[in-house]
């Protein structure tokens, strides 16, 4: 997984409120594993005509958000359905982070599974960072997760709560294969011990 340190970068507003997994990624893209390609699907209802063109006046669109690293969302963010091609086609497109005021308890563990980093702030907080976002290109927001701040660009600082486990996680690129291994010897120890105690069990089939 891909470590999440600090981001600086264009912040897209979008104040729509309660949207859902099925419109961050719809569910006829989602019949493979494959992570890399989705984020030309990324909200693709919203963004494409039925004939595949664009839809101009749609955020992400518009020229100065077409590479936003940084989405600025209405509340309860990623509710729907559990799907973890959300946050892939999210991270395809080459948005790491996601500010609101709250998501969909499923999503917000993907997030973090995935190396996209949710941060939840206040809704006073949120409108703040929405009017940076509508600035357009000129206005990026600087976040750093091991300071726990999104530095605004009027100068100004929000700081923003994350549980220390899932910051770690992301800071060392550890999903959780990446949180498995890192108990590695203590696994192999394990196995060769039981190999010789129970050699039965590492048989193949058909073996004596």
């Amino acid at each position: 997984m891909q470590k999440f340190t600090t981001l600086t970068g264009v912040a897209a507003p979008m104040r729509r409120i309660n949207v859902d997994t099925d419109q961050i990624i719809p569910k006829q893209f989602l019949k493979g594993i494959d992570r890399k390609g989705l984020g030309k699907s990324l909200f693709n209802d919203w963004r494409y005509n039925p004939d595949g063109s664009e839809k101009p006046d749609f955020v992400l669109n518009q020229p100065q958000y077409r590479k936003a690293r940084v989405l600025v969302a209405g509340d309860n963010f990623g509710c729907g359905s559990s799907r973890e091609h959300a946050p892939w086609a999210l991270s395809d497109f080459g948005i790491r982070c996601v500010i609101s005021t709250s998501f969909a308890d499923i999503f917000f563990n993907n997030c973090f599974k995935n190396g996209v980093l949710p941060i939840r702030v206040a809704p006073e907080e949120l409108e703040a960072l929405m009017q940076d976002a509508e600035k357009g290109a000129n206005a990026a927001l600087a976040i750093d997760l091991e300071k726990q701040t999104i530095a605004r660009p009027d100068g100004g600082v929000i700081h923003f709560q994350v549980d220390p486990f899932r910051k770690h996680s992301l800071l060392n690129g550890l999903d959780d294969i990446g949180q498995t291994m890192q108990h590695k010897p203590k696994i192999d120890n394990f196995e060769g011990k039981q190999r010789g105690q129970q050699p039965w069990l590492y048989r193949g089939p058909g073996a004596a």
